[in-house]
């Protein structure tokens, strides 16, 4: 028999390698995939990790779906380096979308260079305030974040689905549960014309390099990453616990609401039923493989991205379920959190008990 020991200090360069390594595992197990559904594993790689990125509107789409998994990743990594779980930044991304899409829908036929960013502003705080939600919750009343702020994403879903079925629905869309198309003043522009990524991706190059100058150069970064990796540590220095749990989730709360207002001023271009196929959740694996790192999660999202696309050229060309690419991303994650267990602990065995003699009135008399 054995057990799991800590070790006395992970190995940084594992740490780094780690990803990788859950990735090739990702790949081998799914090759065992391919050959049990009857396809060859090196033609479905190709169709499903490689072909998506041969075109230019292939490369396009990548950056396109990236463009929410990074901002919604860069701000879950600042939250977790602080150990602040916040589980709800679909919900997040939601209300962004939802307030933005209530500014664009109020200044219909407006045609002013102020209305995008009214957007971009209106979407931001629509995330924080309901990111405040569960940090209210655990500063007050010691509430788990981790359930209240998921809860919190079913609530956006239902209250989306209530505006655009009433209030917000477009009266000459033949019924269709969705608002009015958004005027060009409340579109992102596009970076390359006939493609569909837009300068949302250049707003997350942005919050990459501002998430990297907040965790290494201010003093609000390193309060976080000391009370997330020493909270010990933290208390004795007299850091305030409380405004690190504000701040992960106003931070992560505001990304996540400038996602949303990236996905509907974006290729959606109005409110529909849905404006995630759960970017918000797959920024939690993002988060994770980039290591909490900015330029870490920027690949990361980038890898989530191509399996995003991959998925949908599988389900054509290879005629496979749409729950294939949720399948990669749970493989993925279950990888890495297995190598992160062999990381920081180890198997040690366990040392027999060697019995006692048994103590005998003759053995006594004897020793006596």
């Amino acid at each position: 028999m054995s057990r799991l020991e800590a070790r006395p200090a992970p190995s940084r360069a594992m740490m780094l390698a780690s990803p990788l390594i859950a990735a090739v595992a990702m790949l081998v197990t799914g090759s065992m995939l391919f050959l049990f559904l009857g396809h060859e594993p090196l033609h479905a790689f190709y169709v499903y990790f490689i072909k998506p990125a041969t075109t230019l509107y292939g490369v396009g789409e990548l950056l396109l779906k990236a463009t929410p998994l990074i901002l919604c990743g860069i701000g879950l990594a600042i939250g977790f380096r602080a150990d602040v779980h916040n589980i709800g930044a679909d919900g997040q991304l939601t209300m962004g979308a939802i307030a933005a899409g209530c500014v664009a829908v109020y200044f219909e036929g407006v045609e002013a260079p102020w209305v995008l960013p009214l957007m971009l502003l209106a979407g931001a705080l629509g995330g924080m305030a309901w990111a405040a939600i569960p940090a209210l919750l655990r500063t007050r009343f010691n509430t788990s974040e981790i359930l209240t702020s998921l809860m919190l994403v079913y609530i956006a879903y239902l209250f989306l689905s209530y505006l655009v079925h009433g209030p917000l629905r477009d009266p000459a869309g033949y019924n269709f549960p969705q608002s009015i198309m958004f005027g060009d003043s409340a579109t992102l522009p596009l970076l390359v014309e006939g493609l569909r990524v837009n300068a949302a991706f250049l707003l997350s190059l942005a919050g990459v390099a501002l998430a990297w100058f907040f965790c290494r150069h201010t003093f609000a970064g390193y309060r976080m990453q000391v009370s997330g990796i020493a909270p010990a540590a933290a208390l004795y220095a007299g850091f305030s616990a409380p405004k690190n749990v504000w701040l992960a989730f106003l931070v992560s709360g505001g990304m996540a609401g400038l996602a949303g207002v990236g996905e509907v001023a974006g290729p959606l271009g109005q409110l529909q039923p849905s404006v995630s196929p759960g970017y918000g959740f797959a920024a939690i694996i993002v988060a994770y493989v980039g290591r909490l790192h900015p330029l870490g999660v920027l690949l990361a999202s980038l890898l989530m991205s191509l399996l995003y696309i991959g998925g949908e050229a599988a389900q054509m060309e290879l005629q496979l379920p749409s729950a294939i690419t949720g399948l990669f991303q749970g493989l993925l994650l279950f990888y890495l959190l297995a190598a992160d267990l062999f990381i920081h602990y180890r198997f040690k065995p366990r040392t027999p008990v060697v019995p006692l003699p048994p103590v005998t009135t003759e053995s006594t008399e004897i020793a006596a």
